[in-house]
């Protein structure tokens, strides 16, 4: 995608804390030879709609490695925006503030990046990021269509009897007479800067859905996700 000409102000902030219950020290954790947050850093910093990047951390080792590879992490993350139970708004509102005082400027639009969804492309960021711009939307958010998990095909168990989630057109229905469901594959998460400043929202009233297929939605969670990333790499390669 060519450099899309844009007179707004676009933070894009990569949470990335030390701590992780599930695999530790999972955001530096290497795949292919490198630490996962580095595959989120090269895209951010290629997309040329972005103006101002910057890592939300309270490790040293994750800020060092973001320094190395030219992004900013000129604050550390507070504590209490570091545990286990920490949310995301107030953690990449945290950020705007910082950068907002650093800067001098106010942002317009506010991107957050995870580091857990290393295959997110360029023009993934750009697109959605220009569809949020052209738009009186709120918020876009990256999805993903549910195939074998969708709704209709789910249960409940009521008083030890199996239910439907949601009923089906059809009993045991094929796939392709279920209509389209998505979900959050959680590589984009764009924002109005007031939606998030002041609403304390990333959807707002009207939100987005930027499509992705399910060969770059791969979200990192377990040891056998980063198995399934490596492969995923290793077939594009």
């Amino acid at each position: 995608m060519g450099k899309i000409e844009s007179e707004n102000e676009v933070l894009a902030v990569i949470p990335a804390r030390g701590g992780s219950r599930g695999v530790p020290k999972k955001n530096i954790r290497p795949v292919k030879g490198k630490p996962l947050i580095i595959y989120t850093i090269e895209v951010a910093k290629r997309c040329e709609v972005i103006t101002d990047l910057v890592v939300s951390t309270d490790d040293p080792e994750i800020r060092k490695i973001s320094t190395n590879n030219g992004v900013e992490v000129p604050f550390i993350r507070p504590a209490d925006l570091a545990t286990d139970t920490a949310l995301a708004i107030p953690t990449i509102q945290h950020s705007v503030r910082m950068m907002e005082k650093k800067k001098k400027t106010v942002y317009d639009i506010v991107v957050m990046l995870q580091p857990t969804s290393p295959l997110r492309s360029v023009n993934d960021i750009s697109e959605s990021l220009q569809l949020l711009l052209d738009s009186d939307a709120d918020g876009i958010i990256s999805v993903v269509q549910v195939n074998n998990f969708h709704p209709m095909k789910m249960k409940k168990i009521i008083e030890g009897f199996l239910v439907n989630y949601e009923k089906p057109p059809v009993e045991n229905p094929p796939r392709q007479l279920l209509p389209p469901v998505y979900i959050v594959n959680g590589a984009i998460y764009a924002t109005k800067r007031d939606t998030l400043m002041k609403n304390d929202s990333f959807i707002g009233k009207k939100c987005l859905p930027y499509i992705m297929p399910e060969e770059r939605s791969v979200n990192i969670d377990s040891i056998l996700d980063f198995k399934l990333i490596e492969n995923i790499i290793s077939d594009n390669e």
